[in-house]
């Protein structure tokens, strides 16, 4: 999210700006075209309060809650690959999204969601994420579209990158105490070029798992 003039602008840019901070470089994501960044990371068993508990609904996908507040709207304007994996994998990694800011709207790390769609580097990076709104005292609401997607496949099947653009510009932060809306200016920080690498879950059939995660703040190509 867009900075401002307030006592809190750095945090409150940060947080807004979710996803921006990446957790490698995205020369780390792209330098070799058959072989993807953080594609050989060991997956975890999600905790056991991640076990699906209630039968899949369309905010439901594994069984676990992803159910957002109305007025925090997390748009995907994408098309599914022909690839099996390679959709599920892309559906997963809007999942993690849905996850993180669940968190945020929960005011917690500990929502089974995030434990589900993260392993690794991509877990602590949401929790990381999630804390920041947490202390600032803010949660988030808009709407954070997201578009022009695409992913790409490691040799070995056990592993998909998903980059897509993002725009944050009608997506704010929001006091929890006030309810007072943080509105500012579009600025080119807006728009994010966002890769997230996707790991198969192995002890669970079409569950993939955000590794890690890489960002291009201010992407043109986004614009």
């Amino acid at each position: 999210m867009k900075r401002r003039t307030l006592p809190t602008a750095a945090a409150l840019a940060a947080a807004a700006s979710l996803l921006l901070t990446a957790c490698g470089s995205d020369d780390d994501a792209s330098s070799d075209n058959d072989k993807i960044a953080g594609a050989e990371q060991g997956t975890t068993e999600p905790t056991k309060s991640a076990e699906p508990t209630a039968s899949p609904e369309s905010d439901q996908p594994d069984g676990v809650d992803l159910s957002l507040p109305a007025d925090m709207k997390l748009v995907f304007d994408w098309e599914r690959p022909a690839d099996k994996n390679e959709a599920a994998a892309m559906d997963d990694a809007a999942n993690f999204l849905r996850a993180i800011y669940r968190g945020v709207d929960k005011r917690t790390t500990k929502d089974p969601a995030l434990a589900t769609y993260g392993v690794g580097d991509g877990l602590h990076y949401g929790e990381v994420q999630i804390n920041e709104w947490i202390k600032g005292g803010w949660t988030a609401t808009g709407t954070r579209r997201h578009y022009d997607v695409a992913t790409r496949s490691a040799p070995n099947g056990g592993s998909v990158e998903v980059a897509f653009c993002a725009d944050t510009g009608k997506f704010y932060g929001k006091e929890v105490k006030t309810g007072k809306v943080l509105k500012t200016d579009p600025s080119p920080k807006d728009f994010g070029h966002y890769k997230i690498i996707m790991v198969k879950f192995p002890a669970r059939e079409g569950l993939w798992q955000a590794s890690k995660v890489f960002v291009e703040r201010g992407a043109a190509q986004c614009r």
